[in-house]
């Protein structure tokens, strides 16, 4: 399998939570796994977030900001260019989506293009979950909250 992680999907292998579990699995499972390059960033700020709204206390944020750090040369990480861009306000439009879910759907449509081999794109968010279902990716989990946003 090849798997695209967005941002609250990757963010569970290093915040442990609810489906934290099955994140690991299917990057165990995966032969190849991939984000989009501003990942690092979000990955940054959720971590943040979590300390300030005490989800994590500040030692365990910071181990896992180290942690994700020494991860991110592991991930294939999916450039971001001005098609890319373009693909991304396209996809926007089209599933009204937020600028960031947007980027990562295009990622995921490019890289899979690139690949000429199925993508499965991984998301806890669950608009951005039915775009990438309609856009032709294979998503998992199989259903989400609608409501929960990273």
């Amino acid at each position: 399998m090849i798997l695209y992680l967005d941002t609250s999907a990757l963010a569970k292998k290093y915040i442990q939570e609810q489906d934290s579990d099955s994140v690991q699995g299917w990057m165990d499972d995966a032969d190849l796994v991939g984000t989009a390059l501003i990942t690092r960033a979000e990955i940054a700020s959720t971590l943040t977030r979590a300390i300030q709204s005490n989800r994590l206390p500040t030692l365990g944020a910071r181990q896992a900001l180290k942690d994700f750090r020494a991860d991110w040369q592991d991930y294939q990480r999916i450039l971001i260019n001005e098609n890319l861009v373009a693909r991304a306000d396209a996809l926007a439009c089209e599933h009204n989506l937020r600028g960031y879910d947007a980027v990562h759907l295009a990622c995921a449509l490019t890289w899979q293009d690139a690949l000429q081999t199925p993508v499965t794109f991984a998301t806890f968010d669950g608009q951005l979950r039915d775009a990438a279902k309609n856009s032709g990716l294979s998503v998992l989990p199989e259903s989400v909250d609608h409501e929960n946003h990273a």
